[in-house]
């Protein structure tokens, strides 16, 4: 007699999401010429791995990575700061980072501020469409403080090194990764950093679209993984501590 036929049922692991996620170039954070597509975005790869998702980046300019996700072409896009307007479209997450905002100066220019109004008498440069502050933004807005807007960061650093300006707002780090790669060493001495905070909540976050089902849900698990990654010392370990070659003096961070 022939033995039964013994069959086995073998529980295969589900397929992992995957998310398609619009990003732009912000180096060290965010660019696609660093193995980890820069350090915001492999915290956000590694939180979504925590909960088994798996997440795609896309460059694009900033803007139409924004408009792109805001269309539900996209999941979703990182890393933004927090403002009013785009909580209409997206669902912002838990802080990815807290980036370190500060003045840029020339050399030459002797700073010791507390208010930003202080800044009047100063050529300052920005971007007209980066967060900065809501004070920074009304007192350009309103004549107190003169303001000379560029398109970019790098624009920015090339007007203070060729002394177009006096000061800028620039995030510490990228400035570092800027002159490091776009300025000679004997241009970096011609820019300090002050060391005080424009703000100290200045905090990045991933955003999904509000027009895709299931952003809600899928916010939850990003940052319940979040929440794990910190928790579980990776999160310190991705961030970690940024040299600064240039030798821009580290943020005052409390």
């Amino acid at each position: 007699m022939a033995a039964a036929a013994v069959w086995q049922v073998v529980a295969l692991p589900a397929a992992a999401e995957r998310l398609r996620i619009a990003t732009g170039e912000l180096p060290p954070y965010a660019t696609a010429s660093r193995p980890d597509q820069g350090i915001a975005l492999a915290v956000i790869r590694a939180a979504f791995e925590r909960v088994g998702v798996e997440v795609a980046y896309t460059f694009l300019p900033w803007g139409r990575a924004q408009e792109e996700a805001r269309t539900g072409r996209y999941h979703g896009t990182a890393h933004w700061g927090r403002r009013p307007d785009r909580e209409q479209d997206f669902l912002l997450s838990d802080n990815v980072l807290t980036e370190q905002w500060v003045l840029l100066h020339r050399a030459g220019v002797a700073l010791d501020w507390q208010r930003l109004d202080a800044l009047a008498p100063l050529r300052i440069g920005g971007v007209r469409t980066y967060t900065y502050t809501p004070e920074f933004h009304a007192l350009a807005a309103s004549g107190a403080l003169r303001v000379d807007w560029v398109p970019d960061d790098l624009s920015l650093l090339r007007m203070l090194v060729a002394g177009r300006v006096d000061v800028v707002p620039l995030d510490r780090n990228v400035a570092c990764y800027l002159l490091e790669q776009h300025f000679k060493p004997e241009d970096w001495p011609r820019i300090a950093a002050n060391p005080k905070l424009i703000t100290e909540v200045f905090t990045t976050h991933l955003m999904l679209s509000k027009r895709l089902p299931d952003s809600a849900a899928r916010m939850q698990r990003f940052n319940r993984g979040l929440a794990q990654l910190r928790s579980s010392g990776q999160y310190q370990r991705l961030v970690g501590s940024i040299e600064c070659r240039a030798g821009l003096a580290k943020a005052a961070i409390r």
